[in-house]
């Protein structure tokens, strides 16, 4: 992997962590069309993985820090509470990531068929939570957040967005937009940190970790990950509140119809 293929997929990654069109998806197919795969493509999504997780901490720091500040004070308050939601919605996650997540991966593949399959199915969703009325809520309670927490469990599959299907799930639940982003962003930090602990325990199995990946390329693809999520992670934000989705959802159709003719002519 050359640098500028490492800058080009740690934009990609950055941008479509937050944005809800799908990481996996997107990477798939960028990998896809500079043909990198084996360990060199899994050393390099544990990278750009990881910066997207710094960019949601140095972006929604002051959230984190009023959760710990809360969580230091040992009492049941709206910190606390808002910390149980989160470690609820890491639960369908944590058991499908360390049971199932191997087989979901061998029964489906990540080829750019399934991707566009996907990819209809997020843009479903986007568009179904766009148009649904549901009576509002104030707080997610520790219900939605499992509820959540599942369908970031389904996002496993490669192409089905993991910011787009817990924020539409939300929606559909009746939680409030300016709650659901942020929310959603927050959880999604010790699901990505746990699947990149088990990433490197599996390539550490093998006598070359990294393939044949350059610093350079792993540095600058965490740069632009790191940079690239800072600015989608806030504009997503902005994009919640104002129920926007549903350009997102066309996007998603259009990148779906991509994928399926690509892997057929391929």
């Amino acid at each position: 992997m050359s640098w500028f293929e490492a800058l080009i997929l740690g934009l990609i990654q950055g941008l479509t962590e937050y944005l809800p069109v799908s990481s996996s998806g997107h990477l798939a197919i960028g990998s896809a069309l500079f043909g990198i795969e084996g360990e060199e493509n899994l050393a390099f999504t544990i990278t750009v993985h990881v910066a997207t997780v710094f960019s949601t901490l140095f972006i929604l720091w002051k959230e984190v820090s009023w959760i710990f500040k809360g969580l230091f004070r040992f009492s049941m308050n709206e910190e606390t509470r808002y910390a149980i939601n989160i470690l609820v919605s890491m639960i369908p996650i944590g058991v499908v990531g360390v049971f199932f997540k191997d087989h979901v991966e061998a029964v489906f593949g990540s080829g750019l068929t399934i991707v566009g399959c996907m990819l209809l199915l997020t843009a479903a969703l986007l568009a179904f939570s766009y148009y649904a009325k549901p009576r509002p809520k104030e707080k997610i309670s520790v219900r939605d957040a499992f509820i959540i927490g599942l369908a970031q469990a389904c996002a496993v599959m490669p192409g089905l967005s993991r910011s787009g299907s817990t924020i539409a799930t939300g929606l559909l639940l009746g939680n409030k937009k300016e709650n659901l982003a942020q929310f959603s962003f927050l959880m999604v930090i010790p699901p990505i940190l746990g699947e990149a602990l088990l990433d490197i325990i599996k390539m550490m199995g093998g006598e070359n970790i990294a393939g044949d990946i350059t610093t350079t390329s792993l540095i600058v693809g965490f740069l632009a990950a790191f940079i690239s999520g800072c600015l989608a992670c806030k504009w997503m934000i902005n994009i919640v509140k104002k129920g926007k989705l549903i350009y997102f959802a066309i996007y998603c159709v259009i990148a779906a119809i991509f994928c399926l003719i690509y892997a057929h002519c391929a």
